[in-house]
């Protein structure tokens, strides 16, 4: 890397290489490897565990008084009022990771008042490094990175990831799969949406979605996204995406585009627990600018994830509105422009 970095982006970049050299040691040797399981095909191996320290060692190594949200163990370390909070994934795509399949992760983001100002994602298998500070731009090695320029989504190459967990709302996902994959040149799923996220930045996909996802798994690849010239935010358009476990990013117009096709089918997080909301495909956000303000006016759901009580088939509904009567002031036939005079009152 030519380019003088932001010191704290320097020590993130050193954790990420430190994390990335455990992971590719394991990966040499994968019959070894000890797999346990968070979940129903969530899996967690001895590699996440010790990448996540060797990162959490290096950061609280420079900055002591720093706080730490990581995949695997949470706010146990680290400053839990600091203002400054580092989001670790020690390994991004660990399914692909056990089965051999090298596309995988080391993502690292630092946050600064609810802002994520460096960010850091490095793919050991391939040796690259994306990495971007607010204000300065988002680079893959020393490449300065820029969003694709289509502006339409039937030639759009598309990013996503399948739901997985149990609970998961398999058909509400297989109904937004199938409206995106109609209207697009493509679709893709590889299996790290740290990296998902980076391709939007570098230009490779031209837009990106999916669901289920944590902090973690965005916050650095979102910034690469926007220093890129690119747009992030949840399905109805609102920058407010990073705990609302949805996500869509792309070029400003194809995020447009895909805001506009995905907004019925948002799950908004509510504050003091989860709720849903939809809206109208119309009511959506038809250009990228737009879309950042277009949550105003999403309809609620009921608690099943659905409207009209459906959420079996996970089918959106529009929102219904109330017709709205307009009273015109009447107008002399004469076409003077004064107005008619008050109507007399009875006494």
């Amino acid at each position: 890397m030519s380019q003088a970095l932001h010191p704290m982006l320097n020590i993130a970049v050193k954790a990420a290489r430190a994390a990335g050299a455990i992971i590719n040691r394991a990966a040499l040797d994968l019959d070894l490897l000890q797999v346990g399981s968070k979940g129903p095909n969530d899996f967690v191996t001895e590699v996440d565990r010790a990448a996540e320290t060797a990162i959490i060692d290096t950061l609280l190594e420079a900055y002591p008084e720093h706080g730490i949200l990581a995949e695997e163990s949470g706010r146990e370390r680290g400053n839990r009022t600091s203002e400054f909070v580092w989001i670790i994934d020690p390994l991004d795509g660990t399914t692909n990771f056990v089965h051999g399949l090298p596309v995988y992760a080391v993502s690292i983001a630092l946050e600064h008042r609810g802002q994520v100002q460096q960010a850091v994602v490095y793919d050991p298998s391939r040796n690259d490094l994306f990495y971007a500070s607010r204000g300065r731009g988002a680079f893959l090695n020393d490449r300065r990175l820029r969003v694709s320029k289509r502006t339409r989504l039937a030639e759009a190459l598309v990013g996503t990831g399948f739901p997985f967990r149990k609970g998961d709302n398999f058909k509400r996902y297989l109904k937004m799969f199938e409206e995106v994959m109609q209207h697009c040149a493509g679709v893709r799923r590889p299996g790290a949406a740290a990296l998902d996220l980076c391709y939007v930045a570098a230009g490779w996909y031209d837009g990106f979605f999916e669901t289920g996802l944590s902090p973690w798994d965005i916050a650095a690849g979102s910034l690469l996204v926007t220093e890129a010239g690119g747009l992030i935010g949840n399905f109805t358009g609102e920058a407010d995406y990073l705990h609302q476990r949805e996500v869509v990013a792309g070029n400003p117009r194809i995020y447009g585009q895909l805001v506009q096709t995905l907004k019925p089918y948002t799950r908004v997080i509510k504050e003091g627990g989860e709720g849903e909301a939809g809206a109208s495909p119309e009511a959506a956000a038809p250009d990228a600018t737009a879309a950042f303000v277009a949550a105003a006016g999403a309809t609620p759901m009921p608690a099943d994830g659905a409207p009209g009580g459906e959420a079996a088939e996970g089918t959106p509904a529009p929102a219904k509105r109330a017709p709205i009567r307009v009273r015109r002031a009447a107008v002399p036939a004469t076409g003077s422009t004064k107005a008619p005079p008050p109507p007399k009152t009875r006494r």
